[in-house]
């Protein structure tokens, strides 16, 4: 059974994003907010909590588009093979907020997060809870949309608990969430390349 934390959304409480990211060490699958829509979310370094995520989403997990959350941009940059000028001032220009950029994973990117092109969505999202638990948890965190098209069950955390408390281990409650998912971008090639358009504009 699932437990329901409610974090405050402006001042998220240390005693509970500690509390969130003991359970993160030990294997555990959030669901937790983002400045888009809520995200399901573990530990990269816990490869079995990524499989768990995995048959929730009933992908292949050598397959799945998982994207991760970084802290800031010098962490992004851990996770991203070398960036040129360009590419990095427009991750400052857009970071924080509702971005998912594909870059070249590094060798830092766990194997079962990596696809076969090598490449991994990265993210940090304006969003004081989501930070907090990625700064305490002091690596980054994957980050997926929950399974299904009903994008409006996945605003409220109640819902989102009675819906998944067999499936997860925590629904970090941040308030109501949005119903736009990231704008996604490719920075792998020569010029930018716009995959899905969603909250974040993109007028590059």
């Amino acid at each position: 059974m699932a437990l329901l934390i409610r974090i405050h959304p402006v001042d998220p409480q240390e005693r509970l994003i500690r509390q969130v990211v003991e359970q993160l060490e030990k294997g555990a699958i959030i669901i937790y907010p983002t400045d888009t829509i809520y995200a399901l979310g573990c530990s990269i370094f816990q490869p079995k909590a990524v499989e768990r995520i995995a048959r929730i989403k009933q992908v292949d997990v050598t397959k799945a588009r998982f994207s991760i959350v970084c802290n800031d941009l010098s962490d992004l940059s851990i996770y991203a093979r070398q960036m040129d000028t360009p590419a990095f001032r427009l991750l400052k220009q857009h970071l924080p907020g509702p971005y998912t950029f594909i870059l070249n994973a590094s060798k830092q990117v766990p194997k079962i997060l990596q696809n076969k092109k090598s490449t991994i969505g990265l993210r940090i999202p304006d969003n004081k809870i989501a930070m907090a638990i990625v700064e305490r948890l002091g690596h980054p965190l994957l980050s997926t949309t929950l399974p299904g098209e009903m994008v409006e069950d996945y605003t409220d955390p109640e819902l989102m608990y009675e819906n998944f408390e067999k499936l997860v281990d925590i629904v970090v409650d941040g308030g109501i969430g949005g119903m736009e998912v990231s704008t996604m971008v490719d920075l792998t090639h020569d010029e930018p390349e716009l995959i899905r358009q969603g909250k974040g504009e993109w007028l590059v």
